[in-house]
C-alpha cells in the first residue's frame, strides 16, 4: 500500500509538472508576435521604440505595446470633384489611378507609424489623395489639352517626380500614377480632332480615286503583259520540252559512258587487288622464313655457348683429375725423400756422440744402407731417364683421345643438331661443326703447354733422345770393414 501511495504521488506531481509547462508555453506562444512580410511591427514602451520586420519578437504585456502597420500596396483613384483648368484656360476633368506603399527602410516606417499608425486604411488613403490631388492641378495648370491628352505619360512623370518628396517626409513612396481618362464639358476635346479628320477624310477620298485609277491602269497593263508573259511562256515551254529531250538523250549516253568506265576501274582495281594480294603472300611467306632462319641461328648459337661452357668445365675437370694429382705426387716424394735424408743424418750424428765405436760400425752400416739407397736411387733415376722422348710422345698421345673425348662430350648431351645453310661456301653447314671440332683437337697441345707453364718444344727438348742414355757413374770402392771388437 505505501508503495501504491508513493506511485500515484510521482504521477500527480508529473501531471503537475506537464500542465505548468503546458501554461508556460501558451503564455509565452500569447507574447510572442510575428510580423510578415506584408506587414512591420512597431513595439514601443519599455526599451524604446523598434521595427520588427521578417521576424517575432516578445512583447511584455502592461510595459510595451505592439501595433501592426500595413507594408501592402495601396491602390486608390485620384479624381478631383472640382474641374482642373489648363494652361488655356479651358476646364477639364481628369481620372488616374495611383499606386503607393510605405517603404521598406526602418527609418521610413517609423515616418509612416508616426503619421498614419492610429489611423484607418480610409482616413490614410484620404490624406494621400488630398495630396495628390492638389499636385494633379498644379501639372495641369501648367500644360495645354493637346499636351494632356497626346502625351498622358509625360503627366504621369510630372506627377511622379512632383510628389516625391511629399510622400517621402511620409514615409511612402510612389510606384505608378496612370491617367484614366480626361474630358470637358465644352467638347473641346471632341472638336480638336474634327480639322485633323477632314483632313484625313479628304486625303482618303483622294487615295481612293488615285487608287482605282492606278488599279485601271494596272489591270491593263497587267492584262497586256499576261498575254506577252503567256506567249513567251509557250515559246520556252516549247524550247524547255527540247532542251529537256536532248538532255535527257545526253544524260543517257552519260551514264552509259560512266557505267563502262566504272566496269573498267572496277576490273582494274580487283586485278590489281588479286596482284597485291599475291604479292603480300609472297612477302609475308618470304618474312616467315626469314624468321624461322633467324630462330634457327638463334637456336645454334646457343647450342654453341652450350657446347663451350661443357669444353670449359671439362678442361677443369681433367686440369683438376690428371695434371694436379701427378704434379701433388711427384712433391710428396721429393718431400718424404728429403725427409728420410734428414732423419737419418741426425739420427747418425745423435748415436755417434754417444758411442763412438758402436757409432762407428753403426755408421758403417749406415752408410751401407745409404749406399744401397743411393743405389735404389740411381736405378729409379735411370728407369726415369730410360723414360725418353718415345715414352713422353707415347704417353701424350696416349692421353689425347681421352682428352678429345673428354671436350667433344658436350656433343653427346645435345640431341638434335638444325643446320642452316645461309650459302657462304665451306664455312657452313656440317662443314662448320666438324672444323670447330678439329680446332677443339687442336687445342689439345696448347693445354699441355698451359699446364706444364713451358712450351711443349721446350719440354721435349728436355727428353733424351732413343738410345741416348746417360753412362752409369762408377760404383764406390769398398770400404775397409772395421773390427768393432778391437
Amino acid at each position: 500500500m505505501p508503495e501504491m501511495s508513493r506511485m500515484v504521488e510521482i504521477w500527480i506531481f508529473v501531471g503537475l509538472g506537464v500542465m505548468v509547462i503546458l501554461f508556460l508555453t501558451s503564455m509565452l506562444a500569447k507574447l510572442y508576435r510575428k510580423a510578415g512580410p506584408h506587414e512591420a511591427l512597431i513595439v514601443y514602451g519599455f526599451g524604446g521604440t523598434r521595427v520588427v520586420q521578417g521576424h517575432g519578437t516578445l512583447v511584455f504585456p502592461m510595459v510595451q505595446v505592439c501595433k501592426d502597420l500595413s507594408l501592402e500596396l495601396m491602390s486608390f483613384d485620384v479624381a478631383p470633384q472640382q474641374d482642373l483648368y489648363t494652361k488655356q484656360g479651358v476646364a477639364v476633368t481628369v481620372e488616374a489611378v495611383a499606386q503607393i506603399k510605405v517603404k521598406s527602410d526602418r527609418e521610413s516606417v517609423l515616418t509612416a507609424a508616426e503619421q498614419f499608425l492610429t489611423k484607418s486604411d480610409q482616413e490614410r488613403e484620404g490624406l494621400i489623395r488630398l495630396v495628390m490631388e492638389g499636385h494633379l492641378r498644379g501639372i495641369i495648370g501648367q500644360l495645354t489639352v493637346e499636351e494632356i491628352v497626346k502625351q498622358p505619360e509625360m503627366v504621369s512623370d510630372r506627377m511622379r517626380g512632383t510628389c516625391a518628396e511629399d510622400m517621402n517626409k511620409m514615409g511612402l513612396e510612389v510606384i505608378s500614377f496612370t491617367i484614366k481618362e480626361v474630358r470637358d464639358k465644352n467638347e473641346y476635346i471632341t472638336n480638336m480632332g474634327k480639322p485633323d479628320v477632314a483632313r484625313i477624310k479628304r486625303d482618303a477620298d483622294v487615295a481612293t480615286a488615285e487608287a482605282d485609277r492606278d488599279t485601271a491602269i494596272k489591270r491593263a497593263l497587267a492584262q497586256r503583259e499576261s498575254a506577252v508573259a503567256k506567249a513567251q511562256a509557250d515559246q520556252e515551254r516549247v524550247l524547255a520540252e527540247t532542251l529537256s529531250l536532248a538532255k535527257q538523250a545526253e544524260s543517257q549516253r552519260d551514264l552509259e559512258v560512266k557505267k563502262a568506265q566504272f566496269l573498267e576501274v572496277t576490273k582494274r582495281q580487283q586485278a590489281q587487288a588479286d596482284k597485291a594480294y599475291d604479292i603480300q603472300t609472297n612477302i609475308m611467306q618470304q618474312q616467315v622464313i626469314a624468321e624461322q632462319v633467324k630462330v634457327q641461328q638463334i637456336e645454334k648459337e646457343q647450342q654453341v655457348k652450350v657446347q663451350e661452357a661443357e669444353i670449359n668445365r671439362r678442361e677443369k675437370e681433367l686440369i683438376a683429375t690428371v695434371l694436379k694429382p701427378a704434379e701433388i705426387e711427384r712433391q710428396r716424394i721429393e718431400t718424404l725423400a728429403a725427409a728420410e735424408k734428414q732423419r737419418l743424418i741426425a739420427e747418425a750424428e745423435g748415436h755417434a756422440s754417444s758411442i763412438r765405436a758402436q757409432g762407428e760400425a753403426e755408421s758403417e752400416i749406415i752408410f751401407k744402407k745409404g749406399e744401397a739407397e743411393a743405389k735404389a736411387m740411381n736405378v729409379k733415376a735411370e728407369a726415369y731417364q730410360e723414360y725418353n722422348q718415345a715414352a713422353v710422345i707415347d704417353r701424350l698421345f696416349t692421353a689425347m683421345p681421352e682428352i678429345v673425348k673428354a671436350l667433344a662430350s658436350p656433343l653427346a648431351n645435345v640431341d638434335k643438331i638444325t643446320i642452316v645453310s645461309t650459302g657462304n661456301g665451306d664455312a657452313s653447314g656440317m662443314n662448320k661443326i666438324t672444323g670447330d671440332i678439329a680446332k677443339m683437337a687442336a687445342q689439345v697441345p696448347a693445354l699441355f703447354e698451359t699446364l706444364s707453364g713451358m712450351p711443349l718444344s721446350e719440354l721435349l727438348g728436355k727428353v733424351r733422345q732413343i738410345g741416348d742414355k746417360t753412362p752409369k757413374p762408377p760404383k764406390p770402392p769398398a770400404a775397409p770393414v772395421v773390427d768393432a771388437t778391437k
